[in-house]
């Protein structure tokens, strides 16, 4: 991972809490969800949630909400902790029920209280030179809401944005039978505390689901939804159904041969991002005897 072009100051960065949303049953990628959290499955070289944590991480964000079944809070708590090796402090919460995204801020109300917050999907990944930098804009706005989207080939199964004749968004439409654009909002979410009152008066869609298209539409609605673009040089992966899931793999895979970096490597992150010092990389670095290992012990001496 290439060092942030910026690295946010403690004031940028203060009171922005996260949340990760690794809930679900992952019945579109079953069987290999029948034993294990979709989002704890591997992305060629490391976890699934690694990936969204890493972004909430390079936003500044160093307290963090992981949502998931109670079923999988084991595994979490041994994978990512209370998040003191990173310099983090994560909490943990149930959802009982996939019962839509927004559900997350009905949940996590009480964790985000009157901060703003940024929502990651934990099945979404991101990558690109300048994401950092993106990020950290985003986090260090404290009012409305802002959302990334990205054009893609098939649009229908996203929220997908309609523009007016000016070019300015004008809705968001859910999974549209004929999508208004190419351009689908990604799995990323940045709000203002607001969010929490919002998502307790949505009521479920025909699909029985809290949708956080309709949270965005209300931001839209009252002029204060911040849409930004991923084009050309970004990666953003849905990693949704298991050809997605490979396709991810290989992705990540020749992204890290060509750049000679990890991608996500979160103990990497959180000393670029000044959560860790140097010593504190280093023992993290001995936690591991392979390869991975091997990365983290050469970012101290690439500096």
């Amino acid at each position: 991972m290439r060092k942030p072009e910026r690295c946010p100051s403690t004031e940028d960065r203060a009171h922005r809490k996260g949340i990760l949303l690794a809930g679900g049953r992952g019945s579109r990628l079953a069987p290999l969800t029948w034993a294990a959290n979709k989002h704890l499955l591997p992305v060629y070289d490391k976890p699934l949630a690694y990936y969204p944590m890493s972004v909430l991480m390079l936003a500044g964000i160093r307290h963090v909400l992981v949502i998931c079944r109670n079923e999988d809070l084991p595994s979490y708590r041994h994978l990512l902790g209370d998040g003191s090796r990173l310099g983090m402090v994560l909490e943990y919460a149930v959802q009982e029920e996939p019962r839509g995204l927004a559900d997350a801020f009905r949940i996590g109300g009480p964790f985000v209280g009157d901060d703003p917050v940024a929502l990651a999907l934990g099945d979404n990944i991101f990558a690109g030179k300048g994401l950092g930098g993106r990020l950290a804009a985003a986090s260090k706005r404290r009012e409305g809401a802002t959302v990334f989207a990205h054009p893609v080939r098939d649009p229908r199964p996203y929220g997908v944005l309609r523009f007016d004749d000016a070019g300015v968004p004008a809705d968001i439409v859910e999974k549209p039978a004929e999508p208004p654009s190419r351009y689908a909002v990604t799995g990323l979410y940045f709000y203002d505390a607001e969010v929490v009152e919002i998502a307790a008066r949505l009521r479920p869609s025909a699909r029985g689901e809290l949708e956080i298209t309709d949270v965005n539409r209300e931001y839209l609605r009252r002029g204060r939804l911040r849409v930004e673009t991923l084009g050309r040089g970004f990666t953003w992966l849905d990693t949704g159904t298991v050809p997605s899931l490979l396709r991810a793999a290989n992705r990540i895979k020749a992204m890290q041969a060509r750049r000679g970096t990890l991608i996500a490597c979160v103990e990497e992150v959180a000393y670029r991002m000044g959560f860790i010092d140097a010593a504190q990389l280093s023992r993290l670095a001995s936690e591991f005897s392979n390869a991975y290992g091997a990365y983290v012990r050469g970012v101290l001496e690439r500096g």
